[in-house]
């Protein structure tokens, strides 16, 4: 969420923000925001004066009564009344307003960086680079439900009768490879310096708000009946969630966090063949990064971000590419992204396993999340987060780069230790 006096100073950026995410809809809220927010000022300023008003006259009534002049107080008394009749009305009116426009400059998307190359969708991303050298092997690698049958480590119709569609049952070597991953993942983040937390996996909804769009809420959380709660889509949601309403040292800065969730998410919409399996499901499980930080080091963290999801999938025998996301491709609160892709052999293109973000101070704006600097001078942190690694979409990615001809799974040595020191896994059919 931008802040107000920006766009009341600043309407045509807002606007010309607006039209480069292709948003041409929501051009009308600009002066909607303006001429409400005018409003609402206007009405705080003559309740200020008759709250100090009401203050001056109360004074003069107890003077008037300690002179004994009390029809003078009386008199004065009932302006008082009168006044707060006025200033109830104002009131309420005040936190109409404010609602009003909360609601307004929360649908309204946040200002993209410069660097971002303006596009409608996600056909108009840009590749920044490759990182590993893709291979197509001169055998068949089958589909990633396949390969996981072999070593009767996946039971999709178990959990269909169970759960329904967009479950998986995973087992054996197949669930300790997956769990393998994540435990990994946690070891590589904390060896580079990110502090490790399991977090709340379900969410109020002034958290849910605070940390995305009312359309991304809609597409993704679930709710649970009959309480104010969410289950989270991505840790990140509870991970920023736990510096709402709170007011940080400067020289405590930055927090780097990595943590690990299942995740919940309706995955609405029709999807291809290719998300079959366990591509696109309702549950999974994650490890996460976030970083709260100073405004101006927002950039190197988002450097550091996603090179350390890079990292990760090169140490694991992964070829992946960076991908620079399109301003139509970015989430109302996003000031830029992009996605780390894993190549697949079997379909010889890559496919998107991790995402980064630098939402600049939206969140922070929403939840409240400030700084004080030595000077006492407060302001709204910046946040960002990404994604270390996601299975079971990241298995894919692992499955078909470390396959062999004869079907067992080549373990690279990093995971190794992970795995009981297996470097290689056999199928059993």
């Amino acid at each position: 969420m931008i802040d107000v006096k920006f766009l009341r100073e600043n309407p045509d950026v807002v606007k010309e923000n607006i039209k480069k995410k292709f948003q041409d809809h929501k051009l009308p809220l600009v002066d909607e925001v303006i001429e409400l927010d005018a409003q609402a000022r206007k009405t705080q300023q003559e309740a200020d004066e008759i709250r100090a008003n009401r203050n001056k006259l109360s004074k003069q009534i107890g003077a008037l009564m300690g002179q004994g002049k009390k029809e003078e107080a009386e008199e004065v008394k009932k302006q008082v009344s009168a006044n707060a009749a006025r200033l109830a009305e104002l009131e309420t009116l005040e936190k109409e307003l404010s609602e009003k426009v909360t609601k307004i400059m929360m649908s309204i998307p946040n200002i993209i960086d410069p660097s971002v190359p303006i596009g409608e969708d996600d056909s108009c991303n840009v590749e920044i680079e490759k990182f590993g050298e893709p291979v197509v092997p001169d055998f068949e690698i089958p589909y990633h439900t396949e390969i996981m049958d072999k070593f009767d480590g996946i039971d999709m119709e178990a959990a269909g009768k169970v759960a329904g569609n967009g479950f998986y049952y995973l087992m054996g070597d197949i669930a300790r490879l997956h769990s393998a991953v994540i435990s990994y993942a946690r070891d590589f983040m904390i060896d580079r310096g990110f502090t490790y937390c399991i977090p709340p996996f379900m969410i109020r909804s002034n958290v849910v708000t605070g940390v995305m769009s009312f359309e991304e809420m809609d597409a993704m959380m679930y709710k649970i009946e009959g309480e104010d709660l969410y289950l989270i889509g991505t840790s990140e949601h509870s991970m920023i969630g736990k510096f709402i309403d709170t007011l940080n040292e400067e020289e405590k800065l930055p927090y780097t966090l990595t943590s690990y969730s299942p995740c919940f998410r309706k995955e609405k919409g029709a999807h291809g063949i290719e998300e079959r399996g366990v591509y696109r499901i309702h549950q999974f499980e994650k490890q996460e990064m976030i970083v709260v930080c100073k405004p101006e080091e927002s950039p190197k963290y988002y450097d550091v971000l996603w090179k350390n999801t890079v990292d990760l999938f090169r140490s694991l025998d992964i070829p992946v590419r960076t991908l620079e996301c399109c301003s139509g491709d970015l989430a109302d609160l996003k000031v830029k992204s992009c996605d780390v892709e894993a190549w697949s052999p079997r379909q010889k293109k890559y496919f998107e396993v991790g995402s980064c973000s630098n939402l600049g101070d939206a969140q922070a704006r929403r939840l409240k999340i400030r700084v004080k600097d030595k000077e006492g001078n407060k302001y709204f942190a910046h946040t960002l987060n990404n994604t270390v690694v996601a299975p079971p979409r990241m298995l894919i990615a692992f499955l078909e780069n470390n396959l062999n001809a004869d079907g067992s799974v080549n373990i690279p040595t990093a995971l190794q230790p992970y795995m009981g020191g297996k470097d290689k896994i056999v199928p059993t059919k």
